[in-house]
């Protein structure tokens, strides 16, 4: 490559990695993986080592991140948060060691100590007399963003740490309690009263795939990965919804400190952090020499799926810190430290096709069926793609060259297409009209992720229907079981839920197994005899609990109520316009537009008929459970998202209504208060849009008087 190439080239490296730094660290949506950045990065260097005259303050290489954003104040760090310079092997961490050691020859008996490097945000925490005064993101290393608000939140960080008021007295205090034992003063280390801390926030896998199961169940949009939901979450300028995600967080540094002292060992000052109260990493490792570090670090390749966090590496770090900061930094990178980073998981191949899954709810979710192709030892055929607006949002289309992620046993996904390499032959996908496994139209709303299949009959979402209809909260038929309920989908005798009312004694006597059986001595007759007398009994639960079972969507325990209240019968119900149905508290126009087209769906008024035919149809004669007029509550309208901490949903229903309010399932202006629990759905940003006020568990209990004591 000449010179002017070699310039264009490196001007163009410079633009693309201020781009995706932005996406990665300002807007926490990523476009690359992380291998093709450290790529753009090598290669960015390896310019800068041949031209050095080149190099300006504005090179990414002189960089941490990105600009922070301008949503939150601006907050100038003690000293540089710096970054790390990447080792792709052992030969790598091999040259990283001697060029140190070129530098200093007090390289050459120094030890090291090994740390996992997670895939998080990097935070840096403010300590004065103890008490946590202040946190930032790392930003561009120089300048961060104040989101002291939001890591209030994450449990994990310690709100008050020990600091020395009177060494005499204060260290036997402290002695004296297990936790601080190791960071009890010395005159050696006397506990800083200004510390500064840096440490990685970060979601666990686990609460991480919890949080989208219960999404995914909602029909509500997945996020893609840990790492970007966690930076997502602490950049929240509403620091409720921080609080709802599993935040938590290892701290590995002392970025300043006055007033006092800290360990000059990296393996001390981790022991010290420890002491202190800050959560510290259980698979850092000490070792005298650098091929027993390298040796360590490697056995991590294949065990990287036992850390419960993402990681992309393990660093490995001088455990002299005084020795580390002589031998300074070159360009933003620390020398005294390297990444040693795994080999990306991330591949790409040709999308040939998107097919179609139907969920037990009836949500729709897209699938992609790939060329095959191996990642980490496993061939790949199939990778998900989330939803439907995931496709639209990255542009994915059929034909693409699309790059595809696998973590140990996580499904894989495609993370996203490949567009310098489109053809023009690629074809942009459409969601279907119709559901593909019963061929009836689809439901989609305008603002909403998720597709539905609506059919009470769809055989993809058969045995979810009929288990949600014979549940406790609905019709509350007592001994039907997933297992009876599979046996009688298969011999043909339920395709829907009003069938069950036409079971016959040697029908349940067939799909009887001895894991129905409460002991083996049980006969097969008494359960049948008791599962016909619970189905007969059902036919007298009231509308509300027939509406309830039917699975409208959007049509809950209490929206069934109001609903039974206004209309009186499904007759009334069925023929109601959506004007009419919005009248309904709680119904909003969503709701009222689903009920509309499940009651005009053919499929479904043949279900209807059914059970109207088997005697299965009730008539409200009052208004249901008559709520308590007065109260704390009395007047006040509440919904209810996400899981609290020690009430469930029914549980926090009593409650309201016991203190004289009321429960709706959906936000509007009406609504007084939306109850926050964690992992919660789309009524969050709504509640946010309508101006509703959030408040969480403890507060809902202050509006009736009870003591935030209560908790603890």
């Amino acid at each position: 490559m000449d010179t002017s190439s070699a310039r264009e080239r490196y001007e163009q490296l410079k633009q693309e990695i201020h781009f995706h730094n932005h996406r990665y660290h300002v807007l926490d949506a990523p476009l690359i993986s992380d291998a093709e950045f450290d790529r753009l990065m090598a290669e960015l260097k390896r310019i800068e080592a041949e031209h050095p005259d080149w190099v300006s303050p504005d090179s990414p290489s002189q960089r941490a991140g990105a600009a922070p954003s301008e949503k939150f104040e601006k907050v100038r760090h003690p000293r540089p948060i710096l970054s790390l310079a990447n080792a792709f092997g052992a030969d790598d961490a091999r040259a990283w060691y001697e060029r140190i050691r070129k530098l200093d020859d007090r390289v050459e008996k120094a030890a090291f100590v090994v740390e996992p490097k997670i895939d998080g945000l990097s935070v840096v925490l403010h300590y004065r007399d103890g008490v946590f005064v202040q946190g930032a993101t790392r930003g561009d290393g120089e300048i961060g963003e104040d989101i002291t608000a939001n890591l209030r939140t994450v449990k994990a960080i310690p709100l008050k740490i020990p600091v020395n008021q009177g060494l005499g007295n204060q260290n036997s205090r402290m002695s004296e309690l297990p936790l601080f034992a190791s960071a009890t003063p010395t005159p050696n280390h006397p506990i800083p009263n200004y510390l500064v801390v840096r440490g990685e926030v970060f979601i666990p896998i686990k609460e991480f795939e919890a949080l989208n199961q219960k999404l995914e169940e909602a029909g509500e949009k997945t996020y893609l990965n840990p790492r970007n939901t966690a930076a997502g979450s602490l950049r929240q300028l509403d620091p409720a919804i921080t609080a709802a995600r599993p935040l938590t967080l290892l701290v590995y540094q002392v970025v300043h400190f006055e007033g006092g002292n800290v360990p000059a060992s990296q393996w001390e000052l981790l022991d010290w952090l420890r002491g202190l109260g800050f959560p510290v990493t259980d698979v850092a490792r000490r070792f005298t020499d650098l091929e027993s570090a390298i040796a360590y670090t490697e056995t991590w390749d294949s065990r990287r799926d036992e850390l419960p966090y993402e990681a992309d590496g393990m660093v490995i770090k001088l455990d002299d810190l005084r020795l580390a900061k002589d031998l300074g930094y070159v360009g933003k990178d620390p020398r005294g430290a390297v990444a040693f980073k795994f080999p990306a998981r991330e591949v790409t191949t040709k999308l040939n096709a998107i097919g179609v899954a139907v969920g037990r709810t009836g949500v729709l979710t897209p699938y992609a069926v790939l060329e095959p192709v191996e990642i980490g030892g496993v061939v790949v055929e199939r990778a998900t793609l989330h939803n439907f607006d995931y496709i639209a949002e990255k542009d994915i289309r059929v034909g693409d060259r699309v790059l595809v992620k696998r973590a140990g046993e996580v499904i894989p996904y495609v993370i996203g297409p490949v567009p310098e390499v489109r053809t023009g032959a690629e074809q942009p996908y459409r969601p279907p009209a119709t559901c593909p496994a019963c061929g009836q139209p689809v439901e989609h709303f305008e603002g909403e992720v998720a597709w539905y299949c609506v059919n009470a009959a769809c055989p993809a979402q058969l045995v979810r229907n009929v288990e949600h209809f014979v549940s406790k909260g609905a019709m509350d038929i007592s001994g039907l079981g997933i297992r009876i309920v599979e046996k009688l989908i298969e011999a043909g005798l339920v395709g829907d839920v009003a069938d069950i009312f036409l079971l016959r004694r040697e029908d349940i006597l067939e799909a009887v197994t001895k894991k129905d059986r409460k002991t083996d001595k049980e006969p097969p007759g008494k359960i049948a005899d008791n599962l016909l007398a619970a189905i007969a009994a059902s036919k007298n639960q009231p509308l509300p609990r027939l509406l309830t079972a039917l699975g409208v969507r959007g049509v809950g325990e209490v929206s069934a109520r109001e609903l039974a209240a206004a209309f009186g019968s499904l007759d009334a119900l069925a023929s109601a316009s959506a004007e009419q149905l919005q009248m309904v508290e709680g119904i909003g126009p969503n709701i009222a537009a689903a009920i509309v087209d499940w009651f005009g769906r053919e499929q479904n008024r043949k279900v209807l008929e059914k059970l109207k035919h088997a005697g299965v149809w009730p008539v409200e004669q009052g208004n249901g459970k008559s709520r308590k007029e007065e109260g704390a509550l009395a007047g006040m309208n509440f919904v209810v998202t996400g899981t609290l901490p020690t009430l469930t949903r029914e549980g926090v229903k009593e409650f309201i209504e016991s203190h004289g309010g009321k429960v709706t399932d959906t936000v509007s202006r009406k609504t007084s208060y939306l109850v926050l629990g964690e992992a919660p759905g789309s009524k969050l940003q709504k509640a946010q849009a309508l101006g509703v006020k959030v408040i969480g568990e403890e507060e809902l209990r202050k509006l009736v008087g009870e003591s935030a004591t209560h908790f603890s």
